[in-house]
């Protein structure tokens, strides 16, 4: 059995503005809702039988409580952000899981999802469908891997996020607290950056283990002296930062038979005539007519 978890707040803002506008009879704008909903559609179509869509009802998390700074709705286009609700009961109306989360992020609905899975021993591989750098923390061969969607599926497993960053993933976190998250909003550390973060790290493995003195370093990194004394004077910070990073993996997402599509619900007709979507409820009929009988 293989898992699918989708990224759905990530493919919402990619078809928003990936795709043309489309209003429905009230004007309401739909196309992001449509294309999510039509590409969650295809990824059934081509096998996915466990699937589970993680968004962000509500933008703000506990994340806003431990930083003024963290992200926030603030300056999302209004049609986007009206959008989360109604994509949520249109995938659920095809039939989908869905995780819509609240007091923690998609990202964490994820993250806990993937923990579910891990611990079923029926499950033979777990696909994390989207290119955010944060769920690369979750990537554990050979069960869990991330995918790209954007680059026709690319897999990152554990030699694959070492690729991206430089680092394992279970450094992931330490390396964002070291060099800032901008679509979270966190700056990391003055003067920190992608290479001398991913050398230590590499090494260390973890924030908290490299030493404040540059000359107790074990690998050359330029500009040591002054990475140090900005991580000694910082320790705090990255603490923080740190705590930002980590993926909560507690959320309620129920179990890996819930997430299994059993085809869609009596709501899917309103719903393709909402989208405009005439061939929906046809291609979701057949797809369970040929799995089902």
């Amino acid at each position: 059995m293989q898992v699918h978890l989708v990224d759905g707040t990530y493919e919402l803002f990619r078809h928003h503005f990936g795709v043309p506008s489309h209003l429905d009879a009230d004007g309401v704008e739909v196309a992001a809702t449509r294309g999510v909903v039509g590409s969650v559609l295809m990824m059934l179509e081509e096998g996915a039988t466990h699937v589970g869509v993680a968004t962000d009802h509500v933008i703000e998390s506990f994340r806003n409580d431990l930083y003024d700074g963290y992200k926030t709705g603030e300056g999302i286009d209004p049609e986007l952000f009206a959008q989360f609700p109604l994509l949520e009961d249109a995938l659920r109306a095809l039939g989908v899981a869905v995780f819509a989360m609240v007091d923690v992020e998609a990202d964490d609905g994820l993250a806990s999802a993937a923990k579910v899975a891990s611990e079923d021993p029926r499950v033979e591989r777990i696909l994390i469908c989207t290119p955010d750098k944060d769920l690369g923390q979750c990537v554990r061969d050979p069960l869990i891997v991330q995918v790209d969607r954007r680059r026709e599926g690319k897999v990152y497993d554990e030699a694959g996020v070492r690729e991206r960053f430089g680092v394992d993933p279970a450094s992931i976190p330490d390396y964002l607290a070291l060099v800032g998250d901008s679509a979270d909003g966190f700056p990391g550390l003055p003067g920190w950056g992608a290479k001398s973060a991913a050398t230590l790290l590499a090494h260390y493995g973890h924030v908290a283990d490299i030493p404040d003195d540059a000359s107790e370093w074990a690998v050359t990194v330029r500009g040591a002296a002054k990475l140090a004394a900005t991580l000694a004077a910082g320790r705090d910070a990255a603490a923080l930062f740190l705590e930002l990073a980590v993926l909560r993996d507690d959320a309620e997402v129920g179990t890996v038979d819930d997430w299994e599509w059993r085809g869609p619900g009596d709501e899917l007709g309103a719903w393709a005539a909402r989208l405009g979507s005439g061939t929906l409820v046809k291609r979701a009929e057949r797809l369970a007519q040929q799995r089902f009988g």
